[in-house]
């Protein structure tokens, strides 16, 4: 008998997530906490409920650029290693307490370095806090793993720097580089040193590409870059149309999206609030996943969309009608994408996520 598919139900589900921004995730609480340490005096609430609605409806704007401007508040509260690895931590035990088992969680350096920390002090603080949650993690029964991705801020100019961090730190936590920011305008080719940088060390990278700007952008991400991932990529659908026969007919690009197994992270919550799908019920994601394109459910940031992994999954089986067995697919997509290696890929995915969805698939 197949265990009943509600939100309490898939809070036991195991997950894997690769797209979830640290500074996107913090605790309301935690950021009135810090603010007042900080004496930060420019939060737009006192108290965490209130706080974490602005946040939501702030987010919901309909465009990427004002979707990224409530991080400013976020990011000045994380100035500090204290705050970096408090953040960090909490973060690892917010994601086992929903059944992350292993997860990719991403945060630019530089951007916290107003309060004089150097690049390597804010990683180490981060990847710090990391350890420590999963310790804790461990020791509570919710075991994960957590690695970090360095993001470089795609309006700026330190991308070869942070390139050189996930270098130097990739067998102390760092798992692959990532750009972000404003995509119109700022192409991922500005940062062709960095990619070469992370390719001659044979790193990984994925890229914020096709989510507020279109095809060129994932074009550029994957031709010129060799970005292994695509950050949300959901502007792919540009390139898919309708065939004669009803069906679908895919263009080049996403033709090659799709036979060379490009992982997509999709951001269905947060690609409503920026505007880059209409609505939930219009998202391609299900367009996609029917079409086998390599789908992965994500997060992107916890706070901003006010969700989880668990309310991400539950929105898609409500708008689209999956079961259990779609769940598993999505999450063993996410699994055989990790920047992790192989052997340890293979058996989270055999020893932890495949048995536990018998479970639920089973009753």
């Amino acid at each position: 008998m197949t265990t009943e598919l509600d939100l309490g139900s898939i809070r036991h589900a195991p997950k894997v997530l690769l797209h979830d921004h640290l500074d996107g995730g913090l605790r309301p609480d935690t950021v009135l906490e810090l603010a007042e340490r900080a004496g930060y005096r420019e939060l737009p609430a006192d108290e965490p409920v209130a706080l974490a609605d602005w946040f939501r409806t702030a987010a919901h704007s309909g465009s990427l650029e004002r979707y990224l401007q409530p991080f400013a508040h976020t990011v000045a509260v994380m100035q500090t290693a204290e705050a970096l690895h408090r953040v960090a931590y909490e973060c690892v035990r917010d994601l086992a307490a929903d059944a992350v088992v292993y997860a990719e969680v991403r945060f630019a350096p530089e951007l916290h370095l107003a309060a004089g920390l150097t690049l390597p002090q804010v990683v180490e603080a981060v990847l710090a806090g990391f350890a420590a949650g999963q310790q804790d993690a461990a020791a509570a029964g919710t075991p994960i793993v957590v690695r970090t991705l360095v993001t470089a801020m795609r309006h700026a100019a330190r991308s070869l720097d942070i390139a050189e961090l996930a270098i130097d730190y990739r067998d102390r936590g760092v798992c692959g580089f990532d750009i972000a920011g404003a995509e119109a305008g700022h192409p991922p080719t500005r940062h062709l040193d960095a990619f070469e940088h992370i390719r001659e060390y044979n790193g990984h990278s994925t890229i914020h590409a096709g989510e507020a700007f279109g095809l060129p952008s994932i074009h550029e991400a994957l031709a010129f870059c060799g970005a292994d991932r695509l950050g949300h990529g959901v502007r792919i659908v540009d390139d898919i149309t309708e065939a004669a026969d009803g069906g679908q007919r895919l263009g080049r690009l996403a033709a090659l999206v799709r036979d060379n197994r490009v992982p997509l992270e999709l951001c269905p919550s947060s690609n409503v609030q920026t505007g880059a799908v209409p609505s939930f019920a219009e998202h391609p994601f299900d367009l996609l996943a029917r079409l086998r394109f390599r789908v992965t459910v994500n997060t992107d940031n916890r706070l901003m969309s006010d969700t989880s992994m668990s309310r991400e999954m539950l929105r898609l089986v409500e708008t689209f009608g999956y079961g259990w067995a779609d769940l598993q697919r999505f999450t063993i997509n996410a699994m055989k994408s990790a920047f992790y290696p192989f052997d340890q890929r293979l058996a989270l995915i055999d020893d932890v996520i495949k048995p536990r969805y018998a479970v639920l698939i089973g009753g």
